[in-house]
Protein backbone atom coordinates (compact mmCIF):
# COMPACT_ATOMS: atom_id res chain seq x y z
CA UNK A 1 0.00 0.00 0.00
CA UNK A 2 3.21 2.13 -0.19
CA UNK A 3 5.35 3.20 -2.88
CA UNK A 4 8.01 0.25 -1.01
CA UNK A 5 5.21 -2.46 -1.59
CA UNK A 6 6.09 -4.97 -3.64
CA UNK A 7 2.76 -5.64 -5.24
CA UNK A 8 2.76 -1.93 -6.74
CA UNK A 9 6.38 -1.47 -7.82
CA UNK A 10 5.66 -4.49 -9.81
CA UNK A 11 2.31 -5.61 -11.30
CA UNK A 12 3.74 -8.87 -12.11
CA UNK A 13 4.52 -11.90 -10.47
CA UNK A 14 8.11 -12.70 -9.73
CA UNK A 15 10.50 -14.66 -11.57
CA UNK A 16 11.66 -15.41 -15.62
CA UNK A 17 7.96 -16.17 -16.89
CA UNK A 18 6.18 -13.34 -14.74
CA UNK A 19 5.93 -10.58 -17.11
CA UNK A 20 4.58 -13.10 -19.42
CA UNK A 21 1.48 -13.72 -18.09
CA UNK A 22 -0.95 -10.59 -17.49
CA UNK A 23 -3.98 -12.81 -17.13
CA UNK A 24 -5.39 -12.78 -13.30
CA UNK A 25 -8.27 -14.63 -12.14
CA UNK A 26 -11.17 -13.87 -10.24
CA UNK A 27 -9.73 -16.27 -7.46
CA UNK A 28 -6.40 -14.28 -7.59
CA UNK A 29 -8.17 -11.25 -7.10
CA UNK A 30 -10.69 -12.64 -4.18
CA UNK A 31 -7.54 -14.02 -2.65
CA UNK A 32 -5.31 -11.01 -2.82
CA UNK A 33 -8.16 -8.50 -1.20
CA UNK A 34 -9.15 -11.57 1.29
CA UNK A 35 -4.72 -11.25 2.55
CA UNK A 36 -4.62 -7.41 2.37
CA UNK A 37 -7.49 -7.60 4.96
CA UNK A 38 -5.81 -10.37 6.90
CA UNK A 39 -2.34 -8.61 6.59
CA UNK A 40 -3.87 -5.14 7.50
CA UNK A 41 -5.73 -6.62 11.14
CA UNK A 42 -2.50 -9.13 11.66
CA UNK A 43 -5.00 -12.03 11.95
CA UNK A 44 -4.40 -16.07 10.91
CA UNK A 45 -6.13 -17.72 8.91
CA UNK A 46 -7.94 -19.54 11.34
CA UNK A 47 -9.28 -16.23 13.36
CA UNK A 48 -10.33 -14.71 10.06
CA UNK A 49 -12.22 -17.85 9.03
CA UNK A 50 -14.09 -17.64 12.55
CA UNK A 51 -14.57 -13.98 12.42
CA UNK A 52 -16.17 -14.32 8.95
CA UNK A 53 -18.32 -16.99 10.15
CA UNK A 54 -19.57 -14.74 12.70
CA UNK A 55 -20.34 -12.17 10.24
CA UNK A 56 -22.31 -14.31 8.10
CA UNK A 57 -24.61 -15.57 10.89
CA UNK A 58 -25.27 -11.77 11.45
CA UNK A 59 -27.92 -10.10 9.74
CA UNK A 60 -27.74 -7.40 6.92
CA UNK A 61 -24.99 -7.46 4.61
CA UNK A 62 -21.95 -9.82 4.98
CA UNK A 63 -19.15 -7.60 4.25
CA UNK A 64 -19.63 -4.71 6.30
CA UNK A 65 -20.76 -7.03 9.07
CA UNK A 66 -16.96 -8.45 8.67
CA UNK A 67 -15.45 -5.02 8.29
CA UNK A 68 -17.48 -4.05 11.85
CA UNK A 69 -16.42 -6.86 13.70
CA UNK A 70 -12.40 -6.62 12.93
CA UNK A 71 -12.98 -2.85 13.83
CA UNK A 72 -14.28 -3.42 17.14
CA UNK A 73 -11.52 -5.90 18.50
CA UNK A 74 -9.98 -4.41 21.48
CA UNK A 75 -6.35 -4.50 19.61
CA UNK A 76 -8.22 -2.65 16.72
CA UNK A 77 -9.80 0.20 18.93
CA UNK A 78 -6.68 0.89 21.06
CA UNK A 79 -4.84 0.98 17.45
CA UNK A 80 -7.69 3.84 16.98
CA UNK A 81 -7.49 5.81 20.25
CA UNK A 82 -3.86 5.65 19.54
CA UNK A 83 -2.57 3.44 22.66
CA UNK A 84 -0.53 2.09 20.16
CA UNK A 85 1.60 3.47 17.51
CA UNK A 86 0.51 -0.13 15.22
CA UNK A 87 -1.85 -2.80 15.01
CA UNK A 88 0.59 -5.09 16.32
CA UNK A 89 1.67 -2.96 19.01
CA UNK A 90 -1.86 -2.33 20.04
CA UNK A 91 -2.02 -5.98 20.37
CA UNK A 92 0.79 -6.76 22.69
CA UNK A 93 0.07 -3.68 24.70
CA UNK A 94 -3.13 -5.35 25.27
CA UNK A 95 -1.83 -9.10 25.86
CA UNK A 96 0.07 -7.92 28.75
CA UNK A 97 -2.67 -6.39 30.38
CA UNK A 98 -1.93 -2.90 30.28
CA UNK A 99 -5.60 -1.86 29.70
CA UNK A 100 -8.33 -2.26 31.11
CA UNK A 101 -12.17 -2.77 29.67
CA UNK A 102 -15.17 -1.23 31.76
CA UNK A 103 -12.85 -1.71 34.88
CA UNK A 104 -11.57 -5.13 34.35
CA UNK A 105 -8.09 -6.24 32.87
CA UNK A 106 -8.89 -7.64 29.47
CA UNK A 107 -5.44 -10.28 27.79
CA UNK A 108 -7.74 -11.14 25.01
CA UNK A 109 -6.50 -9.04 21.91
CA UNK A 110 -9.72 -10.14 19.53
CA UNK A 111 -12.78 -9.45 22.40
CA UNK A 112 -15.31 -7.52 21.08
CA UNK A 113 -16.08 -3.47 22.33
CA UNK A 114 -19.77 -2.74 21.52
CA UNK A 115 -21.23 0.77 22.49
CA UNK A 116 -21.02 2.30 25.42
CA UNK A 117 -17.49 0.09 26.50
CA UNK A 118 -14.64 2.31 28.42
CA UNK A 119 -11.11 1.45 27.50
CA UNK A 120 -8.39 2.97 29.44
CA UNK A 121 -4.81 2.01 30.35
CA UNK A 122 -4.50 1.05 34.03
CA UNK A 123 -3.00 3.42 36.42
CA UNK A 124 0.54 1.47 36.76
CA UNK A 125 0.36 1.23 32.99
CA UNK A 126 0.23 5.32 31.94
CA UNK A 127 3.93 6.10 32.23
CA UNK A 128 4.66 3.90 29.62
CA UNK A 129 7.15 4.91 26.85
CA UNK A 130 5.58 2.60 24.54
CA UNK A 131 1.72 4.14 24.78
CA UNK A 132 3.28 8.08 25.36
CA UNK A 133 4.90 8.00 22.27
CA UNK A 134 1.78 6.49 20.81
CA UNK A 135 -1.14 8.93 21.62
CA UNK A 136 1.74 11.66 20.57
CA UNK A 137 1.71 9.94 17.05
CA UNK A 138 -2.14 10.09 17.13
CA UNK A 139 -2.58 13.17 16.02
CA UNK A 140 -1.37 13.12 12.43
CA UNK A 141 -3.76 10.17 11.71
CA UNK A 142 -6.52 11.24 14.06
CA UNK A 143 -8.93 9.25 15.92
CA UNK A 144 -12.27 8.35 13.74
CA UNK A 145 -16.10 9.68 14.88
CA UNK A 146 -17.15 6.51 16.64
CA UNK A 147 -14.70 6.58 19.45
CA UNK A 148 -13.73 9.69 21.61
CA UNK A 149 -10.34 10.02 23.53
CA UNK A 150 -9.77 11.36 27.10
CA UNK A 151 -6.13 12.15 26.81
CA UNK A 152 -5.82 13.52 30.17
CA UNK A 153 -7.23 9.83 31.80
CA UNK A 154 -5.74 8.09 29.28
CA UNK A 155 -9.54 7.25 28.47
CA UNK A 156 -11.50 6.29 25.21
CA UNK A 157 -15.38 5.29 24.86
CA UNK A 158 -16.79 3.26 21.94
CA UNK A 159 -19.72 5.81 21.48
CA UNK A 160 -21.03 3.78 18.36
CA UNK A 161 -20.74 0.74 16.47
CA UNK A 162 -18.71 1.86 13.02
CA UNK A 163 -20.43 2.13 9.88
CA UNK A 164 -18.61 1.61 6.47
CA UNK A 165 -18.01 4.52 5.79
CA UNK A 166 -16.15 5.38 8.90
CA UNK A 167 -13.54 2.46 7.76
CA UNK A 168 -11.45 4.24 5.59
CA UNK A 169 -9.40 0.68 4.26
CA UNK A 170 -8.42 0.49 0.45
CA UNK A 171 -10.23 -3.05 0.87
CA UNK A 172 -13.34 -4.35 -1.47
CA UNK A 173 -14.93 -6.52 1.30
CA UNK A 174 -17.39 -7.96 -1.40
CA UNK A 175 -14.44 -10.09 -2.96
CA UNK A 176 -14.02 -11.92 0.38
CA UNK A 177 -17.59 -12.93 0.69
CA UNK A 178 -17.65 -14.50 -2.63
CA UNK A 179 -14.10 -16.23 -2.09
CA UNK A 180 -15.52 -17.65 1.17
CA UNK A 181 -19.36 -18.09 -0.36
CA UNK A 182 -17.43 -20.66 -2.93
Amino acid sequence: MTEKCAIERRSYPPGQHGQGRQRTSDYSLQLREKQKLRRIYGLQERQFRGVFERAERQTGVTGEALLRLLECRLDNVAYRLGFGMSRKQARQIVSHGHLLMNGKKITVAGAQVKAGDVIEVRERSRNLATIQGALEAVDSRGIPDWLELDRGALKGIVRALPAKEHIPLPVNEQMVVELYSR
